[in-house]
Formats: structure tokens, C-alpha cells, sequence
């Protein structure tokens, strides 16, 4: 039996229903304001929310460290480097 270990989030941010790019920018922010290491739970829409979001957050530096299919949105775990 696989046991997961993933850490319990940090913090959630609930951004189903924001358009992009306001998604990715409200995310960052959120990231910024937590401390360095810490885990943001991102919930967000189908379609262009989750295609975007997750390159863009990789592409400004944070790791992403899973993506799940919740049905009516996705969830994204999101880890702010430990070094910025």
C-alpha cells in the first residue's frame, strides 16, 4: 500500500471564477506573502485557468508540486522556494 507525504497546505486560495491573467497575478502575491518553503493550495476553473496558471507559476519560479482533478475545478499545490 503507497502512502502519500505530501505536507497539509499553508494556506488555500480559492480563484474559481477569476479570469486569467488575474488568476496567475492573485496566486504570486499570495506566494510572495507566505514564507519561503511554505505550500499554497490554488483552487481553479477548467479550461485556460489550469492550461495557464501552472506554466506561468513554474515560469516565475515556484514549484508545483501536484495537480488534482476535483471535477468542477482543479486543485493545485503550489511550494514557495526556499530561496526566492
Amino acid at each position: 500500500m503507497s502512502v502519500s507525504f505530501l505536507s497539509t497546505p499553508d494556506a488555500q486560495l480559492d480563484l474559481r471564477g477569476t479570469p486569467c491573467p488575474m488568476n496567475f497575478v492573485r496566486a504570486k502575491l499570495r506566494l510572495q506573502q507566505m514564507q519561503p518553503g511554505s505550500l499554497l493550495e490554488v483552487w481553479l476553473d477548467p479550461g485556460e485557468p489550469i492550461e495557464q496558471v501552472p506554466d506561468s507559476l513554474t515560469m516565475a519560479g515556484y514549484k508545483v508540486e501536484q495537480i488534482t482533478d476535483c471535477t468542477n475545478y482543479f486543485s493545485l499545490l503550489v511550494r514557495r522556494p526556499v530561496t526566492d
